[in-house]
């Protein structure tokens, strides 16, 4: 299986702050693959996706999507190559409808499309979603269930190759994140490749071909889950010495 995306020691440090938050981190994603990343808090998992996605310019380092080079380029572009993702906390246009935020994401994403045809392309994916009799309602009307799914809504009606998830299923219930998880699972089956920061370990041992887990901003284990979580180094990241 040929890599889709791949970093190579990709490093940000913040304004000001005294050690990188993502530090030389060289992963490689399959094309068609599921890859959590897993960490403690504070371990630069959603740096590292928001470096990927240009909203944090990266400092050092490279990012390989396909055969084109992304660092340096702005956000829209790097959507518009065909990397969508999700905020771990969502952020829709909030004088927009439910549909007219999806339609907006099928104009401006991997695949540029006109408005009648994004808006065809937004009712699919709020049907996908379960969301279609939401589809004339601000977000404001939503309830956190509703408004996570028209995060992956969005993310998907831009026809990317890549999507990031952050952190989707915080906040909700165990039966909304079983129904998110058969959500997720049939949007891998249709081909793309996912990339997951969760906390929730049964999701990603029910999801992810493989893992990879941060610490203090660096990559600290990679291998299938049952694998990682069993290496002493990764039980001390996330129990402390004394615990582990």
């Amino acid at each position: 299986m040929s890599d889709l995306f791949e970093t190579r020691g990709l490093t940000f440090r913040y304004p000001g702050g005294s050690a990188p938050a993502v530090n030389d981190v060289t992963v490689r994603i399959p094309r068609g693959s599921f890859c959590a990343i897993l960490g403690p808090n504070g371990s630069g998992k959603s740096t590292l996706i928001n470096v990927v996605s240009g909203h944090f310019p990266a400092d050092a380092g490279s990012i390989v999507f396909g055969d084109r080079e992304l660092v340096g380029l702005p956000a829209h572009r790097i959507a518009r190559a065909g990397i969508a993702r999700t905020y771990q906390i969502p952020r829709p246009f909030l004088h927009l409808t439910v549909l007219e935020n999806v339609a907006l994401a099928a104009m401006f994403g991997g695949a540029v499309l006109d408005r009648d045809a994004a808006r065809a392309r937004a009712r699919r994916w709020l049907e996908f979603t379960g969301l279609s009799h939401r589809a004339h309602v601000l977000p404001g009307a939503l309830n956190l269930h509703q408004t996570k799914f028209l995060e992956l809504a969005r993310a998907l009606a831009s026809h990317p190759r890549l999507v990031l998830l952050d952190e989707v299923l915080s906040g909700l219930t165990p039966s909304e994140i079983d129904e998110a998880v058969e959500l997720i699972r049939r949007i891998r089956e249709q081909g793309t490749t996912i990339v997951l920061v969760e906390h929730v370990m049964r999701v990603v041992t029910a999801l992810a071909d493989r893992v990879v887990v941060l610490d203090q901003g660096r990559v600290l284990a990679e291998g299938t889950a049952a694998d990682v979580m069993q290496r002493p180094e990764v039980i001390t990241a996330y129990l402390g010495r004394p615990h582990a």
